[in-house]
């Protein structure tokens, strides 16, 4: 039996549900020549909704989101023949200091308990990391892939 692609279309209650346990994207952002940049990225999803990612701030990704904030990813399945979907936002960059405590909610998020938060902390600052929340303002179906409906 062939497997039927399915495309459906959710409240943004039911996104946040869909996105919550996938930490696997590409993230697309817009490179100065005007074409566009894809990085895959762990994510995850904050308390207020928002896709979040660590990373450097010497990353392509990062220059661009400061350049030019709007922002898309295909968030995936573990599976890659799991369902995904199309988010698109308004990206924002967290410098440390002030990144600090939303690093230790994206690991929680992510990863869950570390086993020395301050250990991680130390590392986060040692590193340089910065975060990336990106605020959702648009996003297509839930899908899957497959044969059309009807073939």
């Amino acid at each position: 039996m062939p497997k039927i692609a399915t495309a459906d279309a959710v409240d943004r209650a039911a996104l946040v549900e869909f996105l919550r346990p996938r930490h696997r994207a590409v993230l697309m952002t817009s490179r100065a020549s005007g074409g566009t940049q894809s990085s895959p990225v762990t994510c995850g999803v904050d308390a207020q909704g928002r896709i979040v990612v660590s990373t450097y701030p010497e990353r392509a990704k990062v220059r661009n989101i400061r350049r030019e904030p709007r922002v898309s990813l295909c968030v995936l399945s573990d599976d890659w023949d799991g369902p995904y979907a199309h988010v698109d936002g308004v990206a924002e960059v967290l410098d440390l200091p002030e990144a600090l405590e939303p690093l230790v909610e994206y690991f929680r998020c992510v990863a869950g308990e570390h086993p020395d938060w301050d250990e991680y902390r130390a590392a986060m600052l040692k590193q340089g990391k910065v975060l990336v929340r990106v605020a959702i303002d648009g996003w297509g179906p839930i899908a899957t892939g497959g044969f059309p409906p009807g073939r």
